[in-house]
């Protein structure tokens, strides 16, 4: 980035109508035109080529907070077994603790929640001052790109309007009671006295089918069929030829799931399999990203091959819709049914419950920094605590350091605005996958347009053309009216 950082600076002092006439006379600077237009817009927070140098020097040291939260909690950190009801120790540790939190025994969820828990509790302090300094980092970037806040920062990079992200929190808190009847829902078909969070992944079904990593390819290729043969041919290839996923669970093995590569590469994926419809759902939305990437190399000069973390998730969350509304439709046995509703409500609680709840705790803690506050692990267990509590009404049991250390537990913390896309991201993808569904004319081709398309746009013209408009309130509306369903006819399978 030091070594790149005088060219932004230079085109700048070019002109734009240099730069038009060059593009005119030389074909090959045609493809820039996007790129020189975001150029311009971001001029005044464009710096001189010393300053952006020093900037560019400090992308490989500014990432040591983020690299020492991943060395500390999956590296370091040691667990305490979790214990079943008969007394079996079961091993903790990141790539196990999902499975361990949809155990049938209450028993195992508790230890293994408390255990989780309480190994962040007891690095606290350490995480705190580790996620604060990031977040300085992040200032300290704001005031030297002469940004008002970090969130218009965040938001400007993308081009992303103010209101994107001020309608979500909003309509998030407005629809807070679907949530509430969720837990309600899960209370009386669980028959607990008292909801805990480690209830939330507690099966509700009589039984949870085995899943093969084979047989969640072929349903997940099923569900993506509308796309067409090329893009299922492709994600078929990768995960069963071309070694694409890197999917068995296995000591010192970081937590959750990501999709990686660069072009010159095929797309790299890890995840942990457990052998049942939330893995199948991983694998579909790790697939969205990896078919993304896939597709913006196969078409796009290096310049857009990546493209914003905005679209990103909808891509991810739209591989799962479509995987869901194939696997309901494809089989009405009430069990399978139950088991598809509490995955899609599981997804739906980290994207659209979990993601807008640490979006409104890192805005807050953003101004705090931003207006020179100091800040204590109490300081940010609290905060996370009352938003939580908010967020579970009075159907869920809140201890507050428990809960209240979950920020601990997400490293997307340490990209700055990064969660607030995943409920934008599940909105937009839901709209998306029922124009398919639906049977709209164009939409799958449109679709598919806007994955090759990479970063060659502005993200929300990009979903404007896709068929869905992230800039008003009627797409995240829709998404909950989506749970909305889902909630009632679970309620109405469980009685």
């Amino acid at each position: 980035m030091s070594a790149q950082s005088f060219l932004d600076p230079q085109l700048l002092r070019v002109g734009r109508t240099k730069l038009r006439q060059w593009m005119k006379a030389e074909p090959l600077l045609a493809k820039y035109a996007h790129y020189y237009d975001d150029l311009f817009r971001k001029q005044k927070h464009v710096r001189s080529a010393e300053v952006e140098e020093v900037l560019g020097m400090l992308a490989d040291p500014f990432s040591g907070p983020h690299m020492l939260n991943n060395m500390l909690t999956s590296a370091d950190f040691q667990f305490r077994p979790a214990r079943s009801t008969a007394g079996v120790e079961l091993p903790v540790a990141q790539s196990t603790f999902d499975e361990l939190m949809a155990n049938p025994d209450r028993e195992v969820r508790r230890t293994a929640f408390e255990s989780y828990t309480g190994q962040y509790l007891a690095f606290k302090n350490t995480s705190a001052q580790n996620l604060v300094s990031s977040i300085k980092q992040n200032v300290l970037m704001m005031r030297a790109r002469r940004q008002r806040t970090t969130l218009d920062m965040a938001l400007f990079e993308s081009n992303i309007p103010g209101r994107v992200f001020t309608n979500l929190l909003s309509i998030f808190r407005k629809n807070l009671p679907t949530w509430h009847k969720y837990w309600a829902v899960r209370k009386r078909a669980l028959a607990v006295d008292t909801l805990q969070p480690y209830d939330i992944w507690a099966p509700m079904a009589a039984s949870r089918p085995s899943v093969t990593y084979e047989q969640a390819v072929d349903w997940v290729c099923a569900g993506m069929a509308p796309l067409g043969e090329d893009y299922v041919q492709a994600m078929r290839r990768g995960c069963l030829e071309q070694r694409w996923v890197d999917s068995m669970p296995s000591k010192g093995k970081t937590d959750g799931a990501f999709s990686a590569g660069s072009p010159g590469t095929h797309p790299f994926i890890l995840m942990s399999w457990d052998h049942n419809i939330f893995s199948v759902s991983t694998l579909a939305h790790e697939l969205g990203h990896s078919m993304h990437s896939y597709m913006a190399w196969q078409t796009q000069p290096l310049v857009y091959s990546n493209y914003s973390l905005f679209v990103a998730e909808v891509a991810s969350n739209f591989n799962q819709a479509m995987t869901r509304g194939h696997l309901l439709k494809s089989n009405t046995e009430k069990a399978f049914q139950i088991n598809v509703l509490e995955e899609a409500l599981s997804n739906f609680h980290r994207y659209f419950f979990i993601m807008p709840t640490l979006a409104r705790f890192e805005l807050e803690v953003h101004q705090r920094i931003e207006r020179g506050a100091g800040l204590t692990a109490s300081d940010l267990n609290a905060l996370m605590a009352d938003l939580f509590t908010e967020g579970y009404g009075e159907q869920m049991h809140v201890d507050r350091e428990q809960v209240g250390i979950t920020w601990a537990t997400f490293g997307h913390m340490y990209s700055d605005y990064y969660v607030y896309q995943y409920a934008t991201g599940i909105s937009g993808a839901n709209a998306l996958a029922k124009r398919i569904l639906d049977g709209v004319p164009g939409a799958a081709g449109a679709y598919v347009d806007f994955l090759k398309a990479g970063g060659s746009q502005y993200p929300l013209e990009l979903l404007k053309k896709a068929g869905v408009n992230l800039a008003t309130p009627k797409p995240v509306e829709s998404a909950f009216g989506v749970l909305s369903e889902y909630v009632d006819k679970l309620d109405e399978l469980t009685r």
